[in-house]
């Protein structure tokens, strides 16, 4: 029967149509021509409703047919695209040629896995002349962006979901400077897949790159190469031989085992000891609920096993595609301490820096170190750049800032020691501008080790930071709620809460002192009342500042169905009750869920701890 009804109806009928003149998926092919035999409206919106947005993070949406998911065509659609795209803007594209790695992910019933889109996506450029630097096997993340800037290529795809759930996958696009792209480059990528949907000639006959001189393999050189570049981020190679500190891995059924594995092996540290169970690629990630080392204890359940029974310390988890870095120590009660994103990231600033300043020859050269976080991370960079007489920037959400930023500043001869988001995402290393967990944690292990050898704990160091530089007390969450319209609404509300275009003057018994808006470009603190960071009308984020020193951020997700908060309170050094800034902190941020959030009006479901 076929699709009757409504304008709309027939226009999804019309597109499912089309599809099956170019899917040439056979388990695609057939869940579209189901679809249409079947004439469900419903179903048809869902997956021919709304193209799959490309942005700056590119795409991320669950595998399967249809134009709103990842599957064969739509990566031939959107390859198309950014090729048509990278000719406008690169003369010497067929010269410098292009890198494309993946993850491990794959889909049965659609047939779609992150190999095989790779091997799309390369097929899709070589057929237009341009050279392909195809990783013949999984890598993590940033090797990508390693492979940009190292071989100076045009830009980079990595097709990974990170550590969203199974079944998603994401096309994730780098451009000649090694950094996440950002706009207009999202708008003029967007506007070419849209102009270049229709298959061209060769598109699915993938079998041509094999045997094609355009197409090359990077694997053994960057496996080369970049362990080699991250040696230089070790300083204490003689305790790392010596050390009797014990590690324990998981890759999360990701890509990250050999490539910690290497990473110990080139700093002269004793392997990891690797949870059996978890560090193969398994893309249906059977032993956690969510494959995201952020999302607390229980995707660590057996990282604990593994370290009380061989007497591990110290756990690194990564996420699946080995971009992000987990830490959690055993303390002398015997209970475990996950550290927060920002607790690592204080800890990580302060190591680096201070082998910096113990190898750096030139006493001078400190005016031209800079360290930078995202806007909603803590402020503890700030707190030890003051002191210390580096410079500090903040920047907004995500690593394509950091990671454009940073490549700004290098460019001006400057020295970017550090870059990292509460997130679990640190940039330890200039070589990859962007976040990446393999030399995250190889670096926290060197760091561990070193103070292991002095008798102190990361948890004992990560408090002596404190001491010094001042107490950053920080709390994060986040609220589901999958309708836009109550987003949107939550929102106006807070811009609109005392009558139109009027912000909050107190949450609960918290008097708000200041209101940055990044949606709008509003910032009280400023003279003009404008705020300096770049603001995006697309996406929600406003800060709190309150009177006694709080901080709190709310936003939108770009990539998941959330509403996150980010909350800091910061006090002077010397300041040393922190369990009353703990209980100061917990009241302000009871105050923002019931009054900013209001979740039982807005029908918002918590953040749920995974056990």
């Amino acid at each position: 029967m076929a699709v009757r009804g409504s304008a709309g109806d027939a226009a999804l009928h019309r597109a499912a149509e089309q599809w099956l003149l170019w899917d040439k998926n056979p388990k695609t092919y057939a869940i579209v021509k189901q679809l249409l035999a079947e004439g469900n409206a419903g179903e048809l919106q869902k997956y021919f409703g709304s193209r799959m947005e490309f942005g700056t993070a590119g795409l991320r949406a669950a595998m399967g047919a249809g134009i709103s998911h990842m599957n064969d065509l739509t990566i031939i659609q959107t390859t198309q695209g950014f090729c048509r795209y990278l000719e406008k803007n690169f003369s010497d594209l067929k010269k410098r040629g292009v890198v494309i790695g993946f993850d491990a992910r794959a889909h049965l019933s659609s047939g779609g896995s992150s190999k095989r889109f790779a091997r799309l996506a390369a097929n899709t450029f070589i057929s237009q002349g341009v050279p392909v630097y195809l990783f013949s096997d999984i890598i993590p993340t940033p090797f990508v962006p390693y492979t940009v800037t190292h071989l100076k290529l045009c830009a980079g795809i990595m097709v990974t979901a990170s550590h969203n759930p199974k079944q998603d996958n994401g096309y994730k696009v780098y451009w000649e400077n090694g950094a996440q792209i950002i706009s207009p480059h999202d708008k003029g990528i967007s506007q070419a897949i849209e102009e270049n949907q229709e298959p061209w000639p060769q598109a699915w006959d993938d079998k041509l790159i094999d045997s094609s001189p355009l197409l090359h393999d990077p694997y053994a050189m960057v496996n080369k190469e970049y362990f080699k570049d991250i040696q230089k981020q070790c300083f204490y190679r003689n305790i790392n031989k010596e050390t009797n500190l014990k590690f324990v891995h998981t890759s999360v059924h990701g890509v990250g085992h050999k490539f910690v594995q290497l990473a110990f092996k080139a700093f002269d540290l004793s392997p990891p000891f690797a949870v059996p169970e978890q560090k193969d690629p398994d893309p249906d990630f059977p032993t956690v609920k969510y494959p995201n080392p952020e999302e607390g204890k229980g995707v660590l359940t057996l990282s604990f096993a593994l370290a009380e029974k061989d007497g591990a310390r110290i756990i690194l988890a990564n996420d699946p595609d080995a971009d992000r870095l987990a830490v959690a120590e055993k303390q002398e009660s015997g209970e475990w301490k996950v550290f927060s994103g920002n607790e690592l990231g204080a800890l990580l600033g302060w190591w680096i820096f201070t082998c910096w300043k113990n190898n750096s020859r030139d006493t001078h050269a400190i005016k031209d170190v800079y360290m930078l976080s995202s806007t909603v991370s803590s402020k503890i960079l700030r707190a030890i750049a003051l002191k210390e007489g580096f410079h500090f920037e903040e920047t907004l959400t995500g690593f394509k800032w950091m990671g454009n930023r940073a490549k700004q500043l290098m460019d001006q001869g400057k020295a970017v020691l550090f870059a990292f988001e509460e997130a679990i995402g640190y940039m330890c290393c200039p070589a990859v501008l962007d976040k990446d967990g393999v030399s995250a944690a190889v670096i926290t292990a060197e760091m561990a080790s070193f103070l292991a050898a002095r008798n102190l704990s990361l948890s004992q160091q990560l408090k002596a930071v404190y001491d010094e530089y001042g107490f950053h007390i920080t709390k994060a969450s986040y609220f589901i709620c999958h309708d836009p319209k109550v987003i949107q609404q939550l929102f106006d509300n807070l811009r609109n809460f005392d009558g139109k275009n009027t912000y909050p003057k107190s949450c609960g018994r918290f008097k708000v002192s200041g209101i940055r808006d990044l949606t709008t470009g509003y910032d009280s603190s400023q003279p003009d009342q404008k705020a300096i960071l770049p603001t995006s009308k697309s996406s929600q984020m406003i800060t709190f500042t309150f009177a006694n020193g709080g901080v709190a951020t709310m936003r939108t997700s770009g990539t998941e169905p959330k509403i996150k908060y980010y909350s800091e309170l910061c006090a002077p050094p010397g300041n040393s009750d922190v369990e009353q800034l703990k209980k100061e902190l917990d009241e302000l941020v009871n105050a923002l869920e019931k009054h900013f959030f209001q979740p039982e009006k807005n029908k918002l479901q918590r953040k749920t701890e995974e056990v």
